[in-house]
């Protein structure tokens, strides 16, 4: 036993801080992936919803793309194709080196897996409400932009809720890939302890209970953001 808390330690004599900073790295790529994943997403919807046959081909296309593709492959295509192409367009300018930052890579690809999933949420989110809001809407003299924003995407975002949780749940485990680029996540760092240590059980079941945790904490953020999104349905 106490074997086992000094490999758990903190300090040089345990791998504490390493796990830590990976678990820190992990819940940073996801909170940053959300974000750009949503707006991708929100576009999408908009775009599947248009009156223009192009915009519904192209959005079509992206998300059944992104949708049929592994994400550790979407991955692997914007990490190291990414970085060909970037290479390619830089030394027309005479720029001859440049990196892509695998923390960047992995952004990108969990946004794009992300928002491809999204979009169907918005677009279910979007069918949910009667054309009588914009109608309404247009009476008032609001511009198509205020329509947007002031009458539909608040409840947009109350309807599209449930599934988005259930994707950043996703988004979280999907971060796990990263450690394939060499990013340091609770992955990675879980690998190194058990190689060096030769415990792989008690560093992997560490890795299943961080992610359990950090399930568990979003699960409850997401119950309170929907209790607070339909506040105003329990007062009526």
């Amino acid at each position: 036993m106490n074997e086992i808390l000094v490999m758990l330690s903190f300090g040089p004599d345990g791998w504490g801080d390493q796990i830590a900073t990976g678990v820190v790295l992990t819940v940073t790529l996801a909170l940053a992936s959300l974000p750009l994943g949503l707006v991708i997403g929100l576009i999408l919807a908009l775009a599947k919803k248009s009156s223009e046959p192009s915009l519904r081909a192209a959005a079509d296309v992206y998300t059944t793309l992104f949708r049929g593709l592994p994400e550790l492959l979407t991955l692997f295509l914007v990490y190291y194709g990414g970085q060909i192409l970037i290479q390619q367009v830089l030394s027309m300018v005479g720029i001859v080196h440049f990196e892509v930052s695998a923390f960047v890579a992995g952004m990108v690809a969990l946004s794009l897996v992300f928002s491809s999933y999204a979009s169907e949420a918005f677009l279910s989110a979007f069918r949910g409400i009667s054309q009588g809001q914009y109608e309404g809407a247009h009476a008032l003299g609001l511009s198509r932009f205020q329509t947007l924003r002031l009458i539909i995407l608040p409840q947009l975002i109350r309807l599209s809720l449930p599934a988005l949780g259930n994707l950043w749940l996703i988004l979280l485990k999907d971060t796990s890939l990263v450690s394939i680029i060499g990013m340091n996540d609770i992955i990675r760092y879980s690998n190194m302890a058990a190689r060096t240590t030769k415990e792989p059980f008690l560093f992997f079941s560490l890795a299943c209970l961080i992610y359990l945790v950090l399930a568990v904490i979003s699960s409850f953020g997401i119950s309170s953001l929907e209790k607070w999104t339909k506040k105003g349905d329990a007062q009526k």
